[in-house]
């Protein structure tokens, strides 16, 4: 049975050189979910989105409960006491003529969004050659 060919390239073992989310660039394709782009002449983007988020902690909602019983002004201090959490998503567009596709990838700390800017980097050196 013969494999059929997708996009005008033929479809045979391939090695995905890097995957960035749901993009698997393996050359000389780019594989989206909604389709194939060639990777020669791709153009890549990459966006971060970071949202703030400040909270009463946790652990001084506790101790502000179980030291209502006790000091009840001092307690109310605890309920000063605040937790940043910052959290997002990184947008990774690829466009290569009149096709694009774009990716959200949610992410948590400062490691990851470096570590899909590597990735990226490493498709757009694929790209050029």
């Amino acid at each position: 049975m013969a494999t059929p060919t997708i996009g005008g390239y033929g479809s045979g073992p391939e090695v995905v050189a890097v995957q960035i989310a749901e993009i698997a660039v393996s050359p000389p394709v780019i594989r989206t979910p909604a389709g194939v782009l060639p990777l020669a002449g791709a153009t890549w983007h990459v966006a971060d989105y970071w949202q703030r988020e400040e909270k009463v902690a946790t652990w001084a909602l506790v101790c502000a409960i179980v030291g209502f019983f006790c000091l009840f002004v001092l307690s109310l201090l605890f309920l000063l006491v605040r937790e940043t959490r910052h959290h997002g998503t990184v947008q990774v567009t690829v466009t290569n003529g009149g096709q694009q596709y774009v990716a959200r990838i949610p992410v948590a700390d400062q490691a990851q969004v470096a570590h899909i800017n590597n990735q990226v980097n490493y498709a757009r050196s694929l790209s050029s050659r």
